[in-house]
């Protein structure tokens, strides 16, 4: 079936109007890109930021260093587990919380809403301070309320890792939790009646009713978890004092930072940025081809 004229006028039209936002983004996001590229093509270290030594091109040899790294591949595992754990947390969590603000009274919601955005709109840094404060060996809240005192959240690679995704999950379950309130209150009352009226039970109403619903809001809310729990770099270098004791808490964009900017290795830093790009793109483009092909979306 083709498009009638209409739906091609249509279509120009709203090219016409997103052209705007596109140049912007593309003066905004792809010449950094661009750049980030070009750098990792090249022997880029601190003798080359100063002039002290020309520019030798490498080509693909900084991918090829990387990817033959055992070191690489344990990272990337780190980072996927814990962007897995991270995303399903704040899935989770900020889909129970709307749920929850549907069935309180008003000023509750509001007592609800204003403590997420305010762990929402906490800096990163500020944030995984007081955190570090909350679970200090001898000082916080938490061992002392739990009978722990001098015991170290840090020191252990998987508690270590445990406590920053907690703080991630903290910081970023609102945005769930507030577009899934949205969505769910825009499920028009009829549909819910209709469904009780049929005899459903409340986790029929949930499962068959409102997820399918809902599966649209589901879609953007876990691609953007996946892209800034995957990209997550100031709570682990924070928290974990630059990645834990030997690197043990080490996720790519903290890896990339060392590499770049401890190691002065420019080049090879840029190569694990490009690098992780591309698999935050793959990973979107697949699970949106996914979705399209069983009709999920358009």
């Amino acid at each position: 079936m083709t498009a009638g004229p209409a739906t091609r006028g249509q279509g120009r039209a709203a090219l016409a109007y997103l052209a705007p936002a596109l140049l912007v983004l593309v003066a905004l996001l792809g010449y950094p890109v661009y750049q980030l590229v070009v750098i990792s093509l090249f022997d880029y270290g601190q003798e080359q930021v100063s002039g002290g030594a020309p520019l030798t091109f490498l080509g693909l040899a900084n991918y090829g260093t990387l990817l033959g790294s055992a070191k690489f591949w344990s990272v990337l595992g780190h980072t996927v587990g814990f962007a897995a754990v991270c995303v399903v947390g704040s899935l989770v969590l900020g889909a129970a919380l709307a749920v929850l603000a549907t069935r309180v009274r008003p000023w509750a919601r509001g007592c609800l809403f204003l403590a997420a955005l305010g762990a929402w709109a906490t800096p990163a840094v500020a944030g995984s301070t007081i955190w570090l404060f909350l679970f200090d060996a001898n000082f916080g809240l938490v061992n002392s309320l739990l009978g722990l005192d001098g015991f170290s959240w840090t020191y252990g690679k998987w508690t270590a890792f445990g406590l920053v995704a907690a703080e991630v999950v903290w910081c970023s379950f609102p945005f769930v939790m507030i577009t899934l309130f949205a969505g769910i209150r825009a499920i028009p009352p009829e549909v819910l009646e209709a469904a009780a009226l049929d005899g459903a039970s409340g986790w029929r109403t949930a499962t068959s009713v409102v997820l399918p619903l809902l599966r649209p809001l589901l879609i953007v809310v876990t691609i953007q978890s996946i892209i800034w729990d995957f990209k997550v770099f100031t709570q682990v270098y924070v928290m974990t004092g630059g990645g834990g004791i030997a690197g043990r808490n080490l996720v790519l964009n903290v890896y990339a930072y060392q590499e770049a900017f401890a190691a002065s290795e420019y080049g090879l830093g840029s190569a694990i940025g490009v690098v992780m790009t591309l698999i935050l793109l793959a990973v979107t483009g697949f699970y949106l081809r996914a979705l399209r092909r069983s009709g999920e979306v358009l």
